[in-house]
């Protein structure tokens, strides 16, 4: 993979150089920009192009919600990730609808969210990726944005693992429905393979994010989102039932 360019956006100066170090030391990343304002942020915006931003919700000056549109606008293609010390659905919920594609809760080590960043840089280079053009041509969102706004409005938080290993099945799910059916043999052990885990914590996890969801007991939402009352009360899916409901609804949403 090519050198990424990375700014890094947070208003703790400290965390902000514990990154900058890490990320500078890093051989695949070249830190194109850094502030700790928002003004600061958008000044810096100006002149560089970065594959990757990381934003703090919390700027002073121009917020870091606004400086996602800013980005969003000015640089489609580019990845911008929260990183906030702020657990909050609302906060969440109005990042990833702003153009965020992940948020880290802090305490985050730079080494997690540098392994994040190669995944979804990974990702780009996929049959999954859809151009800033067609994508406002079409207005259609990414099948891993697609899937990301799903979990968030059902209940089910970017910072947990399940959310990455289930997006992944999904994902698995939609390019090979057959695979449904070898969830144990097959699913589990090549998103395990990827992310370098056990098939066994890989269906503990998936497991852990589907109970967050239902246990947040949103189920107006998610009967929204599938279009009946799929479930009702305390009863939920299962692993193999919730891939398999997304991913129809996304195959015949054409996301495929």
């Amino acid at each position: 993979m090519k050198t990424a360019n990375i700014a890094i956006f947070q208003r703790n100066e400290e965390f902000l150089n514990e990154l900058k170090n890490f990320f500078d030391s890093a051989g695949e990343f070249n830190v194109c920009a850094a502030a700790t304002t928002g003004d600061g942020a958008l000044e810096a915006l100006k002149s560089v192009s970065p594959d990757v931003a990381l934003i703090d919700p919390a700027l002073r000056g121009i917020d870091g919600i606004k400086l996602l549109d800013y980005v969003k606008n000015a640089n489609p293609s580019c990845c911008s990730m929260m990183v906030s010390e702020f657990d909050n659905d609302k906060i969440v919920n109005s990042a990833i609808n702003h153009g965020a594609i992940y948020y880290f809760i802090k305490p985050v080590s730079p080494q997690a969210i540098s392994e994040r960043i190669n995944d979804i840089l990974n990702d780009k280079s996929t049959a999954y990726k859809v151009s800033a053009e067609i994508r406002d041509k079409r207005k259609i969102a990414s099948l891993d944005e697609k899937i990301s706004n799903i979990f968030i409005t059902i209940g089910i938080p970017p910072h947990i693992k399940g959310f990455v290993y289930l997006r992944e099945g999904i994902k698995m799910a939609v390019q090979d429905p057959a695979i449904i059916n070898k969830v144990t043999k097959e699913l589990y052990p090549k998103i395990g393979e990827k992310y370098a885990t056990s098939a066994s914590k890989v269906e503990r996890a998936i497991r852990h994010a589907i109970e967050v969801a239902w246990n947040r007991g949103r189920t107006d939402a998610i009967s929204s989102i599938f279009g009946a009352r799929v479930y009702i009360g305390n009863e939920r899916p299962t692993n193999s039932e919730f891939i398999a409901l997304v991913a129809d609804k996304l195959i015949l949403e054409n996301f495929i």
